[in-house]
């Protein structure tokens, strides 16, 4: 239940104009409250005097939109608003333009808006165009920092009478999501000198040249850095041993992701498979990697060379549609990562026979740690499921299960249901369209769903409500069974 300092914050805010009158004379210690009240409420004109008049040396997105004890409203979990995001760039803007009363007490040495998920409707059917993408976002932000920093460039070069006071630099603290669109506002931003420094906590580059990423990488702080997320950027494995030295001078890089890089290291001639033990020792440099994505890149029986060197085990693994053969999965069960694994992505690897064996033995090696299971399309029958369920029964920390895409029963599912009652901290299982839900002969569906026209809806209507029913029955009916693929977003590594 809100406070009633939350309350009266949010009564205060209702008449804009007059809220940014007054702030002037409110105490500073009401600046955090107000700031999360305008943000839910969407004000954006007392954001951005907010940010202005910011008394205290942090302003950090991930303090002030948390839970805590004046709303239990998470907003930092939510989509951002395109007015209220846009508001506090804004109020960065003036706040250099026109720096804050001399009275107020600190300056604003870090704005920090990192945390925020991408408001460009990935996970669902639509975008809302209410919100602002993380795409947007680092646009606007890399505008500002170069505005500003032409214009002190400016004023340096312009004669004046009074003595320059030498202000201290604003860190600006962002993810940023940069293509070849976006690359050179970017790129701009972050070479500045100005009185802003652009900082990347997350970077996330799509459809980059090489040379493009490599310039990028190049511009970003060595210290501050925890993951680099490399996609559709068809480098292919030569690009990535261009690529991938470049990143051991970040000492504090968690995360890598290189899905859809077009590698395939199935046939190496012997100069590629050179660059392969190249891009593996390279990868061991990481010191502190903890997840590592190859999505759909082909390792068939490469799975030892490419991990055996790292120096870490490894919490997050992804490696979806990446042909994984048995040897792959045995390797995996056995070695350090196996116990270590908060999440496992199997996707589009077929799991049935003769890779059912080794998955089963490699869930119950993960079983004490997994949080994260997705093996979606990965062509499991009933009987497939049958055999693996003792093992995922025993993942008493599972919070997420992703099944969608396999060819399972309406009986499977209800088997499905009743072996994970016990599993105490499960809250998400995407399941698939049953089967027997199919008009005509059963088969498994796309991907992107079956269309309507071969799919009974009032089957899946009864079959979804028989769920329901059960979870009610087990007392679990706070677990979202759906078969929504997209709705939910994927968990990220760090909230695990």
């Amino acid at each position: 239940m809100p406070s009633l300092v939350f309350l009266c914050a949010r009564q205060l805010l209702r008449h804009q104009a007059s809220a940014c009158r007054a702030l002037a004379q409110l105490p500073e210690e009401l600046y955090p409250v107000l700031f999360k009240a305008a943000f839910m409420d969407g004000k954006p004109l007392v954001l951005q005097e907010l940010v202005r008049r910011w008394p205290f040396a942090l302003l950090s997105f991930r303090e002030l939109l948390r839970e805590c004890r004046h709303c239990g409203r998470t907003l930092l979990r939510e989509r951002p608003g395109r007015d209220s995001l846009q508001a506090v760039i804004l109020g960065l803007a003036a706040r250099l333009r026109q720096p804050p009363p001399a009275r107020r007490r600190q300056q604003l040495q870090v704005l920090d808006m990192t945390g925020l998920p991408d408001g460009d409707g990935s996970g669902s059917s639509e975008r809302d165009p209410k919100t602002m993408s993380m795409w947007a976002r680092t646009v606007a932000v890399a505008k500002t920092c170069i505005a500003v920093g032409r214009r002190q460039a400016g004023a340096a070069r312009r004669p004046s009478k009074r003595p320059t006071v030498d202000r201290p630099a604003l860190e600006v603290r962002a993810d940023l999501l940069v293509n070849r669109t976006s690359y050179g506002v970017l790129r701009e931003a972050l070479a500045s000198g100005g009185p802003v420094r652009l900082l990347c906590r997350d970077l996330r580059a799509e459809e980059l040249s090489l040379t493009s990423t490599v310039g990028l990488l190049e511009l970003l702080d060595p210290l501050y850095l925890r993951q680099v997320d490399l996609r559709f950027n068809n480098l292919g494995l030569s690009g990535l041993c261009v690529v991938i030295p470049h990143m051991a001078k970040f000492a504090n890089l968690l995360s890598l992701k290189l899905q859809y890089s077009n590698v395939d290291v199935r046939r190496l001639s012997a100069e590629m498979e050179g660059s392969f033990r190249y891009f593996v020792a390279q990868l061991g440099k990481l010191g502190r990697l903890r997840e590592l994505n190859m999505g759909s890149s082909r390792l068939s029986g490469r799975l030892r060379q490419l991990l055996s060197g790292l120096r870490s085990p490894l919490e997050s693994l992804e490696l979806a549609f990446c042909y994984l053969l048995p040897a792959d999965f045995s390797y995996l069960s056995q070695s350090p990562h196996a116990s270590a694994l908060k999440k496992l992505d199997l996707s589009g690897n077929n799991l049935s026979p003769p890779l059912l064996g080794p998955f089963r033995t490699l869930l119950r090696e993960a079983s004490p740690s997994l949080l994260h299971l997705e093996a979606t399309e990965c062509q499991l029958t009933d009987a497939h499921l049958a055999t693996v369920l003792p093992a995922l029964g025993r993942c008493a920390r599972l919070r997420y299960l992703g099944l969608f895409g396999n060819p399972l029963s309406t009986q499977g599912l209800k088997a499905l249901l009743r072996r994970t009652e016990g599993l105490g901290e499960l809250r998400l299982v995407v399941y698939p369209f049953p089967v027997d839900c199919y008009r005509g002969p059963p088969r498994p569906p796309p991907a992107a769903g079956p269309p309507d026209g071969e799919l009974d809806r009032e089957r899946l209507s009864l079959v979804q409500a028989e769920l329901l029913q059960m979870l009610r029955a087990a007392r679990r009916a706070h677990v979202l069974w759906t078969t929504d693929a997209y709705g939910h977003g994927a968990l990220d590594y760090f909230s695990l």
